[in-house]
């Protein structure tokens, strides 16, 4: 103990002092923001002693690990900085004030992000960084810009004023021994590496509840994290299973039968052989963006948000409780294009290698029909164009409209009711020319900064959420009126379904009210209205589809038709960035990295014993990851053969 006494002393000895006021602004600052992010969650319950004190002192120590990494240049500064203190108090000045904007602009975007996320910064703040014309676009449109920037510099300079008042009498101090000196910064240069070493991201999960475990993080920390772990080895840090038993608990979880087993390695490849004869429909796939079931009538809303929706629900068939796999856009499109499962990291539209996969647009190519991709947006964005070029879908974004076939467009794209515009445009071509088209349409007005062409709905634009919903919910209307009027309408098989939910908060890991979203297949000449109440998942959408068109095809989909297979087992999957899980029987098994695993109820979140039935449910949710992500690595997921692979 003596020892430790000695070596801090040291370091903080001479004009090393400067490096604990230094220290100290870092951490009450950063304490601030965490406690300011408490209040700003508006959960009274996390403000409880009991539960935000250990969540402080657990920051507290992210704190001090980022701090050390902080410290160690200004160190070796003022290690070698052996004159007068004036020159020192100059430079050290400059790099002070830098560091002064850099945490306050860092504390206000934690703000931000956890408006948008409900979380510290993750890997979709290291996409960001990718993608700054759309961020700072939304951030320009949503906030008022000005304001923001002149609150950041006048908190910087406040923060500056503070440290300097304390850095200047300090920098006057004797230089110590070149001895001492070099001592005391070889010291702080080791800190850091002594403190990442010990800091890992799982120490923050102390508790069932996600949100104060988000409290205990650290935004720097959590942000370098990301960076370096937004691809995720699944069989390195999730838990496995011996893959022959990986590879039965999945066969009979898709309907296979113990002499099966033994022949196929590959469970998820099946022959789907159809009972009937094939529909020759087209099919319009519309993923809206952020709409949560909640939203609708038929889930109980009483806010009037969405009339045409919620009638196409009446006329249609309505999967009631259909869950999306992720938080993100992209995670949707994965799951309704490759119908499989989320596997941790990065959506597979995202990675390398993601060309020429089976994909529900390769089966409808097959069988003479041409995929496309329509976006409201620009399809750079999220890597969507490489990924649906490569996987052959005739990709069309907003450039193909021009300046006067725009109503209204923000930095996201144009407003939906044009991108429906071009969609009837573009589908009325193909039907002139004689070809089946199977159209996956994205749109993207239901998104912050929620703006939309005046005079539409009842709630003027920019006003909130509900007007981008009500506005979204009006375009659609407006699409299928006009759609009505084509003569390919009583031909077309029409599927709505959410991208993914508004949602971001909840006490657990993996809330499954964030996850639930409307599915409503429409073809009120072929199909007839109903509800259906089994669990099913985005994954099972494409494969019910071509079970409702009679489709028989070589499968390589995780998914299943919920109206056949998903009856007699019914399941969902859902990711939020490395925690994937699945539910089923009324429980929540959460796989996270170094091979933990939670079995929880959905509802509560509370633990549940690890009777026969948590460990059953764990096998085949290990099963479903570990396969599906051997499969991407392997290059299984291509489509190989096209002549034979559907009919």
């Amino acid at each position: 103990m003596t020892r430790v006494r000695a070596v801090a002393d040291l370091a903080f000895s001479g004009r090393f002092r400067v490096l604990a006021v230094v220290l100290f602004v870092f951490m009450a600052f950063n304490a601030l923001v965490r406690l300011g992010l408490a209040f700003y969650n508006g959960d009274a319950g996390l403000l409880v002693p009991w539960k935000l004190l250990p969540a402080m002192a657990i920051g507290l120590a992210f704190d001090v690990a980022v701090a050390a990494c902080v410290l160690a240049p200004l160190a070796v500064l003022i290690a070698f900085s052996r004159g007068s203190g004036r020159v020192l108090t100059w430079v050290l000045g400059a790099v002070l004030l830098l560091l002064s904007v850099l945490m306050v602009f860092v504390g206000f975007a934690e703000f931000t992000f956890w408006n948008e996320f409900a979380s510290r910064f993750n890997f979709i703040a290291v996409d960001y960084l990718i993608y700054t014309n759309e961020v700072i676009g939304n951030l320009r449109e949503s906030y008022h810009l000005p304001l923001l920037l002149s609150a950041v510099g006048a908190a910087s300079l406040a923060v500056w004023a503070l440290m300097m008042r304390r850095v200047r009498p300090l920098l006057r101090r004797a230089v110590l021994p070149w001895r001492a000196t070099l001592v005391a910064a070889s010291i702080w240069v080791v800190t850091p590496m002594l403190a990442l070493t010990a800091a890992e991201a799982r120490h923050k999960e102390f508790s069932a509840n996600a949100q104060l475990n988000e409290l205990a993080g650290n935004g720097y920390f959590d942000f370098w994290h990301a960076f370096w772990a937004n691809t995720i080895d699944y069989d390195r840090f999730y838990k496995t299973l011996p893959r022959q038993r990986a590879v039965r608990e999945l066969a009979l979880e898709m309907g296979g039968h113990a002499k099966e087993i033994t022949l196929s390695q590959r469970p998820n490849e099946r022959d789907i052989v159809a009972e009937a004869p094939r529909k020759p429909l087209n099919v319009v796939l519309v993923s809206i963006e952020s709409f949560s079931a909640e939203f609708m009538r038929a889930f109980g809303n009483q806010q009037a948000l969405t009339p045409n929706m919620d009638q196409l629900a009446r006329e249609g068939l309505l999967f009631t409780q259909m869950y999306a796999t992720g938080t993100r856009t992209v995670r949707g499109l994965e799951a309704l294009t490759l119908s499989v499962p989320p596997t941790p990291g990065h959506s597979i539209v995202k990675r390398p290698n993601n060309d020429q996969l089976f994909t529900v647009g390769e089966v409808f190519k097959t069988l003479g029909y041409e995929p496309m991709y329509l976006y409201g947006g620009y399809s750079y964005f999220d890597n969507m164009n490489a990924f649906f070029s490569g996987n052959g879908y005739t990709v069309i974004d907003r450039a193909a409209l021009k300046p006067g076939e725009i109503h209204f467009e923000n930095i996201w794209g144009v407003a939906d009711e044009d991108l429906f515009t071009l969609t009837l445009r573009e589908l009325d071509k193909r039907h002139a020319a004689g070809t089946k088209f199977f159209a996956h349409v994205m749109t993207t007005s239901n998104h912050r900064p929620f703006t939309y062409p005046a005079q539409r709905i009842d709630i003027p634009s920019r006003s909130g959420r509900e007007g981008g919903v009500k506005y979204s919910d009006w375009a659609i209307g407006q699409f299928m009126a006009q759609a009505r009027a084509r003569p390919w309408f009583d031909d077309t098989v029409f599927v709505l379904v959410a991208d993914h939910t508004h949602k971001g908060r909840g006490r657990q890991e993996l809330p499954i009210e964030n996850y639930h979203i409307p599915c409503i297949v429409y073809a009120p000449a072929h199909i007839a209205p109903r509800r259906v109440e089994t669990i099913a998942s985005q994954i099972d959408v494409a494969p019910t589809l071509l079970g409702l068109l009679n489709v028989s095809y070589k499968s390589k989909f995780f998914g299943h038709d919920i109206l056949r297979e998903g009856q007699h087992h019914p399941r969902a999957l859902m990711a939020n960035y490395q925690t994937v899980g699945y539910y089923e029987s009324g429980r929540m098994v959460e796989l996270k990295p170094n091979a933990r695993f939670r079995v929880v109820d959905a509802a509560s979140g509370r633990a549940m014993p690890m009777d026969g039935l948590s460990r059953h449910l764990l096998d085949e949710a290990i099963s479903y990851y570990q396969l599906a992500a051997e499969a991407f690595r392997l290059g299984d997921l291509r489509h190989g053969n096209r002549t034979a692979a559907a009919r």
